[in-house]
């Protein structure tokens, strides 16, 4: 009962909103559940009807069973036209009525059935689409430092998987959850109506069914919770070797990564047969008590002299009580695999975003004098990667960023675009505090084109138009043609309406970077940062790239990282960073005269200076 609770009231903000479809086929279910004492009472008057025996009131008996008895020959009463009775000739009303009874009986209850799984299932539907997209909303607004050292298996399972198995849990566990509890209450109404001591003798062997469904529960749980930390690594394994398939093939590492699969598909596979074995042994557990109970009634019935009409019925209503149990256990199952999403899923939810907007959040003005950094020191897991750093950019400014790696370049860069706060100090634009800014206003003065160019699986324009969404196609184009992308963009089979595919299989380097600068470019931002933005580009379509950034910086605030030193002559200042301090500052020519730490690295990569 733990578990479902705790799923149920999980799901239930979600399946709130559909409150009505939910009402709706929760009172179907409960119907479907009634209705079926009906076969109880249906089998028992055919057969009444083939010894010659019509239904009476006892005079003896009490009132509620005189009432029962007094509705059972009404009804019975009102079809005794289309029904056969033992010594009365067989017309064709007759022989429709016996032929279709029991059928029709099916029907109806096959639709009230049919119609309460419908309208559970659409709010399952649309309940589990509302909890993915507020999973998504919930990790989209999370920081960076969030993903960092999390497996993209997490993710994928988390909204595969997860909401997988707490779907088939609202749908079918929860109509399930009505109707068979419904159905047990009606048949067993029917049961000691029909004989109470037949009833109470048979029931003796249901509570036991109760054993093999709390032991397979506890056992469900723990493997569920077992596959879904290896459905992760299976996930996580194929982006990590089908994204990076290049340089799989290229050190000729197949049959070692599909011996890394192997491992993990031999263990789903034992917990698959674990699950298999779990959620099937419970029913032939059930199936066995349940022919115990009715061997017990046979017997019983042999015993006390009963009718074979009450025998017949009885034994139809005993097989109809032991099925809802089954499925019970069923419901067990749904719950238990739903409660290992459910436990990830709450996770999320209760995770907070170390990078925060605040309440009272401003709007930011379009830089006017300078953006500063004022005494930011930031470490990653204590270990500190900038220290005291105090920096002024004043607008149109050019400023280059240098230094080997893991001085804090690109880091710098992720504090500039609020990736992340400095844990002391404040970085500022014309005196507010980045983090008094709403981070639309603050992101939205920011261009950024770095390394890693990410190209989505849209086409070129909707690329493009990631820098501004509401971007015309006149804009797109005329971004395109100032990145110097706009030739091969026409060369392309659809022009700018063709798919990229993922991360723009069918561009080059130099193209994938050309179409960031042009998402740059239709952003008109004030303030452009360039993060090792041709570091990963040949000669050639460097030098292609370099005139679309040259063009792009015309007029604005520019803050160029960079570890090939050749693309920061231009700038107005350059700062060397070491060990997260600025150790020179000056321009490019001033820095190679100091005989310092960028003369090395200019020397290094063949730029000038004395050896």
């Amino acid at each position: 009962m733990k578990t479902i609770r705790r799923v149920l009231s999980f799901g239930w903000p979600f399946i709130k909103p559909y409150w009505g479809r939910l009402v709706l086929g929760m009172v179907l279910g409960v119907g479907f559940g009634l209705f079926n004492a009906t076969f109880v009472w249906g089998t028992k008057t055919l057969f009444q009807r083939l010894d010659g025996d019509r239904p009476t009131v006892v005079a003896d008996g009490g009132e509620w069973e005189q009432r029962l008895q007094w509705i059972n020959v009404t009804v019975t009463g009102a079809v005794d036209d289309w029904l056969p009775f033992k010594g009365r000739t067989l017309d064709w009303r007759q022989s429709a009525g016996g032929l279709l009874f029991l059928p029709v009986l099916v029907v109806l209850r096959s639709g009230i059935g049919y119609f309460s799984v419908y309208f559970l299932g659409w709010v399952g539907q649309y309940a589990v689409r509302d909890i993915r997209m507020a999973a998504h909303r919930r990790l989209q607004s999370f920081s960076i430092d969030y993903f960092y050292g999390r497996q993209i298996g997490d993710h994928t399972m988390l909204l595969n998987r997860g909401a997988g198995a707490l779907y088939r849990c609202l749908t079918y566990g929860i109509a399930d959850a009505v109707k068979e509890p419904f159905t047990i209450i009606s048949v067993l109404g029917a049961l000691f109506i029909l004989d109470w001591q037949l009833a109470l003798f048979g029931l003796l062997f249901a509570p036991l069914s109760a054993i093999p469904i709390i032991l397979v529960g506890r056992k469900l749980r723990k493997v569920a919770a077992a596959g879904y930390a290896k459905g992760t690594e299976q996930d996580s394994l194929m982006v990590e070797v089908y994204g990076n398939m290049k340089t799989v093939k290229a050190f000729g590492l197949e049959d070692r990564q599909l011996g890394r699969f192997q491992k993990i598909y031999q263990r789903l596979a034992r917990l698959g047969m674990k699950s298999l074995q779990a959620k099937h042994l419970q029913n032939p557990v059930i199936e066995l008590l349940s022919m115990l109970g009715v061997g017990a009634v046979v017997v019983f019935v042999f015993f006390s002299g009963k009718s074979a009409p009450e025998l017949v019925g009885f034994l139809t209503g005993m097989v109809m009580l032991f099925q809802p149990i089954k499925k019970l256990g069923g419901l067990n199952a749904y719950f238990q695999e739903a409660a290992v999403g459910v436990g990830q899923l709450e996770k999320v939810f209760a995770t907070e975003p170390t990078v925060r907007e605040g309440a009272e959040a401003r709007e930011l003005r379009p830089i006017n004098e300078a953006l500063r950094l004022e005494g930011v020191t930031f470490a990653y897991d204590g270990e500190p990667v900038l220290i005291g750093v105090d920096l002024e950019l004043t607008k149109g400014m050019r400023l280059g960023i240098a230094g080997e790696s893991g001085a804090g370049k690109s880091t710098l860069a992720n504090l500039l675009l609020r990736f992340y706060d400095p844990r002391e100090g404040r970085i500022t634009l014309d005196g507010v505090d980045f983090r008094e800014a709403t981070f639309a206003s603050l992101r939205g003065q920011m261009a950024l084109v770095s390394q890693e160019v990410v190209i989505f699986n849209q086409s070129v324009a909707e690329n493009i138009a990631c820098g501004k969404l509401e971007a015309t196609r006149e804009e797109i184009v005329a971004a395109a043609k100032a990145a110097n992308a706009h030739r091969f963009i026409e060369e392309l089979p659809e022009g700018y309406d063709t798919s990229l595919g993922e991360q723009g299989a069918r561009l080059s380097g130099g193209q994938r970077q050309r179409i960031a600068i042009a998402r740059a470019f239709v952003r008109e931002a004030q303030i452009l940062i360039l993060d090792e933005a041709t570091a990963a580009l040949d000669s050639k379509a460097e030098a292609e790239v370099q005139r679309a950034i040259e063009r792009l910086e015309e007029g604005r605030t520019v803050i160029c990282v960079a570890h090939r030193l050749s693309t920061l002559r231009d700038m107005d200042r350059i700062i060397v960073l070491e060990a997260g301090r600025i150790v020179e500052s000056g321009s490019f020519g001033e820095l190679l005269k100091q005989e310092g730490v960028f003369a090395e690295m200019a020397r290094r990569q063949g730029l000038g200076g004395s050896p």
